[in-house]
């Protein structure tokens, strides 16, 4: 094992203690504690991020947002009086920025390095239904920087940041669709963070409508604690991010509720901000769209060190956990664990995984030849109980060329319609696996090596997903502008 990936497995592991081990203290007092730099020493940066404290924090300031002009009444359009409140507590110094009970009108805001946004109980920010109201930005879509409206909270190369409180924030609830018609322009999210280090999220309850929630991008030490996402679309986008947290939230969505990206195409293996180190812990997902936990398909800078556990999952329109991605995207998904998981209401089952053709394709600007296969290796799937899932497990959709490395199902218990079905898969391991009520064979394998196969069916291969050619050179070759 390489001191990089321990490294990494620290971060879940310090993620994880010291996350149960927080004190009840203010919100912006374990937001000064989470976001100290971290003391030079050997263990992974990211143990700074996970809540200990390393300097005294400086004093800082409490403004309320009333005493700069907002009104609250629902009507009156409050967005200058509280971006005023933000850059002057920023100004400062940093502190907190208080919104009392009441419902504020806005248009687009954006945080300012050391500050907290408090919503507090009774109150809600509304987003503006008048698309002047939101600026234009380079905005990241579906793996591609593009021309877009900024989000609805923002913060861009911001530090020491955060939205806290009991209260609400809904977007504009005219949104239709991720992209505005005719122009194609893609739609604020609710809350996004580019490349921004330290930030914390926490109580809030949010509702966005036809775009994604929540979008940090190229951003580092990030947690999303006790929130409640309502979308009508993803709940969260973690976007090409580096120690992720996401610890008690509740979602209930319209795509997948959590997914993870780190771009597409030649673009984002180019760029190459892989998306590491994520923490879900303590979850509830229901979603009515697509899944519950997305990991691609967009992958081109790759995805590793990810762990979910003590998670709920209570309805999905596909798959509790879909691991996706398509040849032409290239990169990496790799050291994915799950455990101590319930899954139920699913319409398509617990777990798949493909690396052959989900997701959009980027033609002549995809990662070309047997580099554009993604790999996969090292997923660890573990005391999951699950309750009537059509389909256990389906990994009948991965490249002969690039076939899965590792992958280990152990001590799943309770009740599917097919077991699992695997193909293409190396250094399988199988233990524990004590279902019921399903139809035909509990294994069906082809291509497959490992250990706990004794007994399974052999799969048909000619039945199994057609695999796409490689991408050939372009007759023009691909150049990042």
């Amino acid at each position: 094992m390489t001191r990089l990936r321990m490294e990494r497995r620290g971060f879940l592991k310090a993620a994880t203690q010291t996350l149960l081990a927080v004190p009840a203290a203010s919100a912006l007092g374990r937001l000064a504690e989470a976001q100290q730099p971290a003391a030079a020493k050997t263990e992974h940066p990211a143990a700074a991020h996970a809540f200990a404290a390393k300097v005294a924090p400086k004093p800082a300031v409490k403004l309320n947002v009333r005493d700069y002009g907002a009104t609250g009444d629902g009507t009156t359009k409050d967005t200058l009086a509280i971006q005023l409140t933000v850059e002057r507590c920023s100004v400062l110094g940093g502190g907190e920025v208080v919104v009392p009970a009441g419902n504020y009108l806005t248009g687009a805001l954006t945080l300012r390095s050391g500050v907290t946004l408090r919503v507090e109980d009774g109150a809600t920010i509304n987003g503006s239904t008048d698309m002047s109201d939101y600026p234009f930005a380079q905005v990241r879509w579906e793996g591609h920087w593009v021309k877009g409206y900024n989000g609805f909270i923002s913060a861009t190369d911001a530090e020491n940041i955060g939205i806290v409180g009991t209260g609400k924030i809904i977007g504009n609830p005219n949104l239709r669709g991720r992209n505005e018609r005719g122009t194609g322009y893609r739609f604020p999210a609710l809350i996004e963070f580019n490349n921004c280090r330290n930030v914390l999220v926490e109580d809030v309850y949010t509702q966005q409508f036809g775009m994604w929630s929540t979008h940090p991008v190229y951003c580092e030490n990030v947690t999303f604690k006790n929130v409640t996402f309502k979308s009508g679309a993803d709940g969260i986008d973690v976007d090409s991010c580096k120690h992720t947290v996401i610890d008690g939230c509740t979602f209930d969505t319209a795509d997948d509720s959590i997914s993870l990206k780190s771009g597409r195409g030649a673009e984002g293996n180019d760029i190459g901000r892989v998306c590491e180190d994520t923490l879900i812990t303590n979850c509830t997902m229901s979603d009515s769209g697509f899944a519950c936990i997305g990991i691609g398909s967009e992958t081109s800078a790759g995805v590793r060190n990810v762990r979910i556990e003590k998670c709920k999952f209570v309805h999905a329109r596909s798959h509790a956990i879909f691991i996706k991605s398509r040849v032409g995207r290239g990169a990496f998904i790799e050291d994915i664990t799950a455990t101590d998981l319930d899954v139920s209401d699913m319409r398509l089952g617990f777990l798949q995984i493909t690396n052959l053709n989900t997701g959009k394709s980027d033609g002549d600007a995809s990662v070309i030849g047997e580099a554009g296969i993604p790999l996969y290796r090292n997923f660890r799937f573990s005391n999951v109980r699950v309750t009537d899932v059509p389909f256990l497990v389906d990994v009948r959709g991965m490249d002969p060329l690039k076939p899965l490395d590792g992958l280990t199902i152990t001590n799943v218990t309770g009740t599917c319609k097919k077991g699992i079905e695997l193909a293409y898969v190396k250094n399988v391991h199988l233990s524990g696996i004590k279902v019921t009520g399903f139809d035909g064979p509990l294994l069906a394998t082809a291509q497959v090596t490992g250990t706990g196969l004794t007994g399974a069916a052999k799969l048909d291969e000619t039945k199994l997903p057609k695999v796409p050619d490689v991408v050939p050179e372009p007759a023009v070759a691909y150049v990042l502008h």
